[in-house]
């Protein structure tokens, strides 16, 4: 339904309010609650449906949920540090195990329908995403947060002094553009899957990071941007657990050695730059798993059972599909506990922000985003709500304008296609041989290509209502990959998911985060984090 054509509709929509939630995923959903139960006046504007859009609502959710016990918390971050280059924060790790503990345990009391085992246990690290954020979306309607669906925010506002105060949008159906001036904005627009097709993912293009560089904010960790998960090539579900289970072959049956869902990802890649690859879930199967399988993720097997294969028995041909940003771990810097951003008024939450601090340079997949999303919402909704109302009714007269340029603010004469841009993002994207296998050659070959593409879009004319949307998410997109391999060509080293074919090993002396951001010129540089966690450039 977000893909719908725009009516036109010369009519506006003007609110005031203390806090804007630009999302509807867990993550802005779990900031409007916690905003609005803080007193705080809040709107949230969601590029779909809020309750059904982006990569949660899809599926089942594991949850980085750990009970209070020592040892099982030390085992959990311990598990994550290495994978993830030695680039999380114990603190911010434990934080995040506490908060999403007492949340899961809110949502219990709350009333959410958690799975029950065989033995009558209550499952509370699996939510069932349907369910989850149709909940959510309850939740937060009670709480008097005031909703627009199928209103994608096209740009921020700010004020004289830079502090964001608002954004412009417009509603996909009526084709009716909204502003929303508001005292403190919440990021929460997920990550960048570059319409890959990835499960829940075609809403997330990286929206939310294009509007946040505008405004002056900075990212982390963009060359963690590389992720790819296993998928049916007939399908777009990329629920990679299951592949734990799987064998892996080539397609006259033969085992492909060093295969596998978690450490063999990348034999799988180089396997299928020349041939097809072949996956059956067999490998140390049961009658109760298969059971257990199904009852978890049952969208999994749609797909199977449509196509009259059964996957326990049965060799399929899989692919890789990239998920970028969305199970990456880069996204926009948040400089404290209270998720704020670099930009005064602007907070970030779920995968439109770092996972670095929980992660690393490692995908977090399902489990770690999800506590992460529902953590860093409900911080950033907090904080946004108490800055909001330090400032006084007076914040809501102040003299504002829109930073909002690239796709949708264009003075040139030329007009770009979207399609056609996309397309040509795609092809420095979704290759496993540029972007999962990178070489400082591979990655400025690419940067010379996205970077025209950027200045072409930012010197054609504004595109009119109908395609206003997709133009915007073509310039977000652009943006995201142009951070990701600036970032990737600047780590002269292979860490996490970012690997480097011209620099393989790990380097010590390259133990730091990177931050980036810019538009029409790229910066990337190294941060240290110093003794009261305070984080500051070098």
């Amino acid at each position: 339904m977000v893909n719908s054509p725009i009516r036109q509709n010369s009519s506006n929509l003007d609110l005031v309010t203390d806090v804007l939630i630009i999302g509807g995923g867990p993550s802005g959903t779990w900031a409007a609650w916690n905003a609005a139960s803080g007193g705080a006046k809040v709107v949230l504007v969601d590029k779909g449906y809020c309750g059904t859009s982006g990569a949660a609502a899809a599926s089942g959710n594991g949850v980085w949920y750990i009970p209070p016990d020592p040892e099982q918390r030390e085992a959990a971050m311990a598990s994550r540090e290495a994978m993830g280059g030695f680039l999380a924060d114990r603190h911010w790790m434990t934080r995040v195990l506490d908060r999403t503990y007492d949340n899961i345990h809110s949502l219990a009391d709350w009333g959410y329908p958690f799975s029950v085992d065989a033995n009558g246990q209550v499952i509370r690290r699996s939510l069932q995403g349907p369910d989850y954020m149709r909940f959510m979306r309850k939740k937060v309607k009670q709480a008097g947060v005031k909703i627009l669906d199928h209103s994608p925010a096209l740009e921020l506002l700010v004020d004289a002094e830079g502090a964001v105060a608002g954004a412009k949008g417009i509603n996909r159906q009526s084709g009716e553009r909204w502003t929303v001036r508001a005292k403190a904005v919440v990021i929460a627009t997920g990550g960048c899957a570059f319409l890959s097709k990835a499960l829940g993912c075609n809403v997330l293009t990286g929206d939310g990071l294009l509007m946040a560089a505008e405004a002056g904010a900075d990212f982390s960790g963009m060359e963690f941007s590389n992720a790819y998960a296993i998928s049916p090539s007939f399908s777009s579900v990329t629920k990679t657990r299951y592949y734990d289970w799987a064998s892996f072959t080539y397609e006259d049956g033969t085992v492909i050695e060093g295969a596998g869902s978690k450490r063999g990802r990348s034999v799988i890649a180089k396997t299928l730059l020349t041939q097809p690859v072949y996956a059956r879930l067999d490998q140390n199967m049961d009658e109760a798993t298969k059971a257990w399988m199904r009852a978890s993720q049952p969208n999994f097997f749609v797909v199977f059972d449509r196509a009259g294969i059964d996957p326990f028995t049965q060799r399929f041909p899989v692919t890789l599909r990239l998920e970028g940003t969305v199970r990456g771990t880069g996204g926009i810097r948040i400089k404290d506990y209270t998720c704020a951003t670099s930009v005064n008024g602007l907070y970030a939450a779920g995968d439109a922000a770092t996972r670095e601090l929980i992660c690393g340079g490692f995908t977090g997949g399902g489990s770690h985003n999800a506590a992460w999303a529902m953590s860093s919402g409900y911080w950033s909704g907090q904080s946004a709500a108490s800055y909001a109302l330090s400032l006084g009714e007076q914040a809501t007269q102040r003299s504002i304008r829109p930073v909002g340029e690239a796709g949708l603010h264009g003075e040139g004469n030329n007009r770009f296609s979207p399609d056609e841009a996309i397309a040509a993002t795609q092809a420095e994207v979704f290759p496993y041989d540029r972007n999962l296998f990178r070489t400082a050659t591979g990655l400025s070959a690419s940067l010379d290509r996205l970077d025209d593409l950027w200045q072409e879009i930012r010197n054609s004319k504004t595109l009119d209502d109908s395609q206003i949307v997709r133009s915007r998410e073509t310039a977000a997109m652009v943006a995201t990959a142009r951070w990701m391999y600036n970032s990737g060509l600047q780590r002269q080293e292979t860490r996490g998911m970012h690997k480097r074919v011209d620099y393989p090993q790990q380097d010590p002396n390259q133990q730091y985060r990177l931050l980036s951001g810019g538009l029409d010129k790229i910066w990337v540089k190294p941060e240290s984090v110093v003794a009261n966690r305070e984080l500051v450039t070098v």
